[in-house]
């Protein structure tokens, strides 16, 4: 595929923004191009991707293509900003294949600018009970969802950044030792039932566990502050950064902030009344956040993790994710700023930027907690 043919899928895809559900009529060989050029690009780069800031990171985005959008207009198009999404791209959501196609698209334009983690959707045993089998079989034909299980088989699982943030969509493995593991994965790879790859994609924080639990998804761990903690030291990591679960304000921290999880498709489904977030780094490893404020209504359902079981395995109860929120102090006030817009503070930054940010926004937190970090913008 040509640049002027990849830049007129690009052009149409961004042509339907501000018209959410409006379907862009891309063809077939267009759609299985973006597979294989894309597929070619994954294989070309590490499983683990070594990764610089600044960069936004971005989680679950399930089929919630004008969500998507909006993301792109906050932080800005592609080769503005340097984006790492990490998985579930697809299923749950009505539009799976452009959210899917943009994103292919973008990693083909800005290989080295442009970053996709591969999430536990995508995977074919998944996403052929969960709704992108039959978006692909309803629009195009099972064929082309075939092309899409082998692209998805090539998808990286992990970043890091700056050698101190690590990505991924699920979380820790008690199998998990070295980094150089996730190395030398073997790609193309189908999603295992058991092991690292899995437990990379499909495991959970719980803050109910210490050590290694049983998973209420039916497959892979929970794991407990403790083991956030000790893997950080271990590898001198300062943040774990990873997705998978929704949560009401779009993030959620966890182990004293040490992880966070990030989940960046609001009203979920359409019955949830959560937030979307996606996180920004800076040269520093600031962190921030901006929010995407969910419309206003009523959910239908609590919040907890992203309901998704192995398939085949028992649907158990899913415990919530939600509640002191991880125990720090949130400020909540409203700033003049052109428009209206909702702040929180938070107050973990680097120490050589606490004077910086105390001097300009109200800080509930002992400067000796603070660290990585700062406010969020709501949009």
């Amino acid at each position: 595929m040509d640049s002027v043919a990849l830049d007129d899928i690009i052009n149409r895809l961004l042509e339907v923004k501000g018209r959410p559900g409006k379907q862009v009529q891309l063809s077939e060989s267009e759609i299985r191009q973006l597979c294989l050029q894309s597929r070619e690009i994954f294989l070309q780069q590490p499983n683990l991707l070594e990764l610089e800031a600044p960069i936004k990171i971005c989680g679950d985005i399930h089929g919630q293509y004008s969500d998507l959008l909006r993301l792109f207009e906050y932080g800005g198009l592609p080769p503005k900003s340097k984006y790492l999404f990490l998985g579930d791209y697809v299923d749950r959501g009505k539009q799976s294949l452009e959210t899917i196609c943009l994103l292919l698209a973008y990693k083909i334009k800005y290989p080295e600018n442009f970053f996709l983690l591969r999430g536990n959707h995508e995977c074919a045993s998944v996403n052929r009970i969960y709704g992108f089998y039959d978006e692909c079989k309803r629009r195009f034909n099972v064929r082309l969802w075939k092309v899409f299980t082998d692209c998805f088989n090539c998808l990286p699982v992990a970043g890091l950044i700056d050698e101190k943030i690590l990505c991924m969509h699920g979380g820790l493995s008690p199998d998990l030792h070295d980094l150089d593991q996730i190395r030398n994965l073997q790609r193309p790879t189908d999603v295992p039932e058991t092991g690292l790859l899995c437990d990379l994609l499909w495991s959970d924080p719980s803050k109910d566990v210490k050590g290694w639990g049983m998973n209420d998804r039916g497959v892979s761990y929970t794991f407990g502050p403790d083991k956030v903690t000790e893997f950080l030291q271990k590898h001198d990591l300062d943040l774990i950064c990873r997705a998978h679960q929704v949560v009401e304000d779009g993030y959620e921290f966890f182990a004293d902030r040490q992880l966070v999880t990030i989940f960046s498709a609001p009203n979920y489904c359409g019955e949830f009344d959560n937030a979307g977030a996606m996180m920004s780094v800076d040269e520093t490893l600031m962190c921030s956040f901006q929010i995407l404020k969910p419309a206003e209504k009523k959910p239908k359902f609590g919040f907890g993790s992203t309901t998704t079981a192995k398939p085949g395995t028992p649907q158990m109860k899913t415990k919530s994710f939600l509640g002191s929120k991880a125990g720090f102090e949130v400020l909540r006030t409203i700033l003049q700023s052109g428009k209206l817009t909702s702040w929180n503070y938070i107050g973990r930054i680097l120490p050589r930027t606490v004077s910086v940010v105390v001097n300009s926004a109200l800080c509930l937190v002992a400067p000796e907690k603070l660290d990585h970090f700062v406010d969020q913008k709501s949009f």
